[in-house]
């Protein structure tokens, strides 16, 4: 028996670059209910019942911490014209929300103004993932907006025409 090979960081990267995936926002009440919120692209859907989301979080991002503590969190699809946002929350900032639209849900959830949908989520589950945590959400509200998504294929930005 042979043991297999492992791709190398850099090939696994392009091959993975190939499929192309939305863009979010993951949002939390961090610290004294400041808004908190990270860029992802690792959404994905887990079940119907009970309704269940994927999310993953490396290790070395600001938010990892912040995510794992709060009992909830919100997901923000990205509308097309959102690749501000998107680069503004992948980046380091002091304050990310600074400038931002942006209000709370009635439970006081962060929602980003002009996102396709939000995603409202009770963590579910959390599982170590190598070097990210693979976050278990369970939806418990959420709402849509008008648009065409934000996608992103190949390290650039892009839509659906």
């Amino acid at each position: 028996m042979t043991t297999p090979t492992i791709v190398d960081p850099a090939h696994f990267r392009e091959l993975m670059g190939r499929f192309a995936t939305g863009v979010t926002v993951l949002t939390v009440n961090g610290p004294g209910d400041c808004a908190l919120g990270m860029t992802a692209s690792s959404l994905a859907s887990v079940s119907l019942v009970p309704p269940l989301v994927s999310v993953c979080v490396d290790h070395e991002a600001e938010l990892h911490d912040a995510i794992l503590a709060a009992p909830v969190f919100v997901v923000n699809v990205l509308e097309s014209g959102q690749e501000v946002l998107s680069r503004r929350f992948a980046d380091h900032h002091e304050d990310r929300f600074e400038g931002v639209g942006y209000h709370r849900s009635p439970e006081g959830l962060v929602l980003l103004d002009g996102a396709l949908a939000h995603l409202e989520c009770d963590r579910f589950a959390i599982h170590p993932a190598g070097d990210h945590t693979l976050i278990i959400g369970r939806v418990i509200g959420g709402s849509t907006g008008e648009g065409r998504p934000l996608l992103y294929y190949r390290g650039g930005y892009g839509s659906m025409e």
